[in-house]
């Protein structure tokens, strides 16, 4: 189904602006760069004009904060099909990429500096070479869209491979221009597949039904809290809170603290809500999260931004651990992404390492 953007102004006598164009996508390129938000809010850009080895040049190339990697293609002269083959053969290429070329790339791209330092600095947590490019999506920007090409994007995501399109409209008003923007898939749909494919290297197998949950202890947010009053919280940005959804009544997550390890295992006993609706269990009955817990901010300032706040899901811990306590070992399955349910062997091997060590767990089943 054809995407189309239309803008009125406010006003009495209300009148729909007129479309038009860029003078160059390279414009667009060029406005992408001095303001990644145009794309997300989300992710940081490390490489423009890559020479890939099959002679053409990648676009754009940006980080996710689980260390993914964005592949960013525009339309330019080309039909959206054969920018869509274009995108799927350099990723063939990103797919492989080694860190110290990922380093190498951002170093060109920002003049020397250092990717962990960026990294560290845009999203707040240090870059594990192991999380690394485990994954990656391909975004096409594009004003429009053909049928074939739109059935070929829905085909790949249901295959859980995570290609998303980014329309784009100009406007006149005036002697401005106004650039607009819709998604054809919903960035937390996106997101899920990401999430769902979290190694591209290396083999892959079924996913074994037990979910991976990162818990950002420290970063506004208590531990302690969480295992005391029963639930698993993640904000500060869609990208954090979306993958929440993927989480049913019912569903296992085995919880770990990035840095430290392995802290405890959980069932879910009801859907994520934002930190304004969600109410804990206390001797005086229920009350507002956000009234109770006091070890931590949980996004308080952002209560009322349903794209940045806390968003809470119910947990019946069956084991759990201080943060302190946290275990960890050599090979043991990370990620940055709050929830995801990895298709990849090290996640299954790491499951039935948990099992050994989390050994009471099945008793309070």
């Amino acid at each position: 189904m054809p995407i189309k953007h239309a803008i009125w102004t406010v006003s009495d006598s209300p009148k729909p602006l007129t479309t038009t164009r860029l003078p160059s996508e390279q414009m667009l390129e060029d406005m992408i760069e001095k303001d990644p938000r145009i794309l997300s809010d989300q992710w940081m850009l490390i490489g423009r004009q890559i020479i890939t080895p099959m002679g053409g040049r990648l676009d754009l190339l940006a980080i996710a904060p689980d260390a993914s990697l964005v592949l960013v293609e525009l339309k330019r002269d080309k039909t959206p099909r054969d920018i869509l083959a274009q995108a799927i053969d350099y990723a063939t290429w990103v797919e492989d990429l080694k860190p110290e070329e990922i380093a190498q790339i951002y170093r060109n791209y920002s003049g020397g500096k250092s990717l962990d330092q960026a990294f560290k600095e845009r999203f707040g947590v240090e870059l594990d070479e192991d999380e690394l490019n485990q994954s990656h999506q391909i975004i096409l920007c594009a004003a429009e869209l053909d049928a074939a090409t739109e059935r070929i994007v829905g085909y790949l995501n249901d295959k859980d491979i995570p290609v998303n399109v980014l329309f784009f409209q100009v406007f006149q008003h005036g002697e401005d221009q106004l650039l607009s923007r819709t998604w054809l898939i919903d960035l937390g749909e996106t997101q899920e597949n990401v999430a769902s494919t979290t190694t591209t290297r290396g083999p892959r197998e079924p996913w074994n039904g037990e979910f991976y949950a990162s818990f950002g202890h420290g970063q506004g947010r208590s531990w302690e809290e969480a295992r005391q009053h029963g639930f698993f919280s993640t904000g500060g940005g869609s990208w954090y809170s979306q993958t929440l959804r993927m989480l049913k009544e019912g569903d296992r997550i085995w919880v770990r603290i990035p840095q430290l390890g392995y802290v405890g295992v959980g069932k879910v006993t009801g859907p994520a809500q934002p930190a304004k609706a969600f109410t804990l269990d206390t001797e005086a009955g229920p009350k507002p999260a956000l009234e109770v817990l006091n070890k931590a901010s949980y996004h308080r300032e952002q209560a009322d931004d349903p794209e940045n706040c806390e968003y809470f899901v119910k947990v019946d811990w069956l084991q759990t651990v201080p943060a302190e306590r946290a275990f960890h070992e050599v090979g043991l399955f990370g990620n940055q992404n709050s929830i995801c349910k990895p298709a990849t062997p090290k996640w299954r091997q790491t499951v039935e390492r948990l099992k050994e060590h989390f050994t009471d767990w099945e008793k309070s089943r």
